[in-house]
């Protein structure tokens, strides 16, 4: 991995992120997983779709577990990654391109809301 100096620039930018760059990064992995798994149904090869759903699934329980639950939002959030999750589930049995299209949906609005939330809380520390 080491001789690839794209994996390392990849590695430096993970090591060096914020937590906040992070979530960014998990929110724009679990989209790209999403759009692999559905290309691969539409190629009819299930073993790349199956694992890239378990790939956006990962991500999911990644947030469901970090969430601090301190917060009222946080329980609706963990509400609504256990639904996107199921949903995953569900695709990933059918091979649903429809099924992963809303998950898509849902993946896309959480990580442009994130994106926002970012720019107001670095407007506001300047």
């Amino acid at each position: 991995m080491h001789n690839n100096p794209y994996a390392k620039i990849k590695e430096n930018s993970i090591n060096t992120a914020t937590p906040e760059e992070l979530t960014l990064m998990l929110y724009n992995g679990a989209v790209k997983f999403a759009n692999q798994a559905v290309i691969a149904i539409e190629k009819k090869d299930y073993e790349i779709a199956n694992n890239s759903i378990q790939k956006v699934k990962n991500i999911i329980r990644e947030f469901q577990v970090t969430l601090n639950m301190d917060y009222d939002i946080s329980h609706e959030l963990y509400a609504a990654y256990d639904y996107i999750y199921r949903r995953l589930t569900e695709a990933n049995m059918k091979k649903d391109i429809e099924i992963l299209n809303e998950v898509l949906e849902h993946l896309r609005s959480f990580r442009d809301t994130w994106k926002e939330a970012m720019k107001i809380a670095r407007a506001s520390k300047s």
